[in-house]
């Protein structure tokens, strides 16, 4: 083959690939509203009035079967008129059920005429699975260390603001609780974290807990499993009603 020739034939086949790559395919088919769209499973129906149909009641108005002693046996707060109070010196109580992640609603009131000052004025508390506290108290034009008024994850994180009611008035907390997971060294591998809205008013959001919530020491981490709503008796007659869960 002559030398011209061959310099034609490798002309030729350089040209090959850039041939196959110069090759049309269709044009895929224009996206439609129902490519992005899917119907099953459909979300449960769920009546949001008065108590969320999906909820569990924890205080019917009546009696505390849902709870008991955190010492064993029954709760022995006070139940009278739709409404429970802590009974001094009995102890905290906590449901019997035992929840992970929820979306809780309760409210509590301070009695009207509540005397004294700081941590001494209308404290109670509230445990999420038994553990972590969310702090009840008289806030109503009452100054103490910001990170133990209420609506604080207690001597951790204070709230956005203080939508505190004054003494006699109902109070609500609406709180949406994600349960932490764990590795094997019992290290979190993932936090607890909370959202509660005092009042309907955004105080916490999305915080992350750092572990438990002592009133001497800093947090530590424990592992635990699923855990009761616990509420605390701090000596004051703090009043409770209208509360129930979700579990998420």
């Amino acid at each position: 083959m002559k030398r011209k020739e061959l310099i034609i034939v490798a002309g030729l086949i350089f040209l090959l690939p850039l041939n196959a790559q110069e090759k049309k395919y269709p044009e895929p088919a224009p996206m439609t509203p129902a490519m992005t769209e899917y119907w099953q499973p459909q979300p449960q129906v769920v009546t949001p009035d008065p108590v969320p149909s999906d909820a569990i009641l924890l205080f019917d108005g009546k009696d505390l079967s849902q709870w008991e002693s955190v010492k064993g046996g029954p709760a022995e707060w006070t139940v009278e008129n739709g409404v429970f109070t802590v009974k001094r010196g009995t102890g905290d109580i906590q449901t019997k059920r035992k929840f992970g992640d929820f979306q809780l609603h309760i409210e509590w009131r301070i009695p009207e005429g509540i005397q004294g000052e700081s941590q001494g004025r209308g404290n109670s508390g509230l445990f999420l699975q038994g553990i972590y506290e969310i702090q009840i108290l008289d806030s109503y034009k009452n100054e103490t260390y910001v990170n133990g008024q209420a609506a604080s994850i207690y001597k951790q994180t204070p709230p956005l603001v203080n939508a505190m009611r004054k003494p006699g008035e109902w109070n609500s907390y609406d709180i949406i609780y994600t349960a932490p997971t764990f590795k094997k060294d019992g290290t979190y591998r993932t936090p607890p974290t909370v959202t509660v809205l005092h009042n309907g008013i955004v105080v916490q959001n999305h915080t992350i807990i750092r572990g438990t919530t002592p009133y001497i020491g800093l947090p530590e981490v424990e592992v635990h499993g699923d855990g009761p709503i616990r509420l605390q008796d701090h000596g004051d007659p703090v009043s409770f009603r209208n509360i129930w869960i979700r579990e998420l």
